[in-house]
């Protein structure tokens, strides 16, 4: 009961920054929105920065729990095997999500056999399908998230768990070194404030009337990783 009451709480608390704001977050707002006995909320989460490491962790369970699920259905996921880039064994990678560990991450496979086979398109279309769940199931969840990323700025720690708790550097880091990017680590950056660009203008932005499909998120990004990618019999100039 414990567990189930304490994501009770958080679920909570993200429609309640969702849908009124995050100076609305207090204990008793949490427990009137949920009908809950006065002090419930406190009882689990003692002060109100308690409460918002909860939804930071919260939306990060809630991640992994999405790709162990397309794991289970086999259905389309950003985890892709650049087995036709590679120059060594084929690597599993997962760009731009936050993970847990190994054994916990999905990893939806998708085969290049043929060397002259540009995944990239591919790769965009997986990431794009991806977003456009986030932005159908999760709306509240980046609302919320957006929110307290903002509010949380003085806390490094706490900022860092929210702003990871999406997409992930160092996953995004290894798809570009896959991708033969002169600068990995450089094209991964750019390429996480890409994503968070095209989530917020569908949910916050001008266009956040307007759903989004997959042929739209995936454009930027097949445009983007196209131009980040390169050729691995071509040596990279220093």
């Amino acid at each position: 009961m414990s567990t189930e009451r304490r994501g009770q709480i958080v679920a909570g608390a993200i429609d309640l920054i969702a849908t009124r704001g995050i100076r609305a977050l207090t204990h008793r707002a949490v427990d009137t929105r949920l009908e809950l006995p006065a002090g419930s909320t406190s009882y689990y989460f003692r002060t109100r920065h308690a409460l918002i490491e909860a939804v930071a962790d919260g939306i990060t369970a809630r991640s992994r729990a999405d790709f162990a699920a397309a794991q289970r259905g086999h259905t389309a996921d950003v985890a892709l095997t650049i087995a036709a880039r590679q120059p060594g064994p084929a690597t599993d990678v997962t760009p731009g999500v936050t993970t847990g560990p190994p054994e916990r991450t999905a990893d939806i496979t998708h085969d290049f056999p043929a060397a002259q086979h540009d995944p990239t398109a591919d790769i965009a279309r997986d990431i794009a399908a991806w977003l456009a769940h986030l932005l159908k199931h999760r709306r509240n969840e980046l609302i919320a998230r957006h929110a307290l990323i903002i509010e949380v700025l003085s806390d490094p720690d706490l900022h860092a768990r929210l702003a990871g708790s999406l997409f992930s550097l160092e996953r995004a880091t290894e798809l570009f070194t896959a991708l033969g990017a002169a600068d990995p680590a450089g094209a991964a950056g750019d390429f996480l404030a890409l994503l968070e660009g095209l989530v917020f203008d569908r949910f916050a932005g001008p266009r956040a009337d307007q759903p989004a499909t997959v042929e739209q998120l995936a454009r930027p990004l097949s445009q983007f990783l196209a131009n980040a990618s390169c050729d691995y019999s071509q040596p990279i100039s220093e």
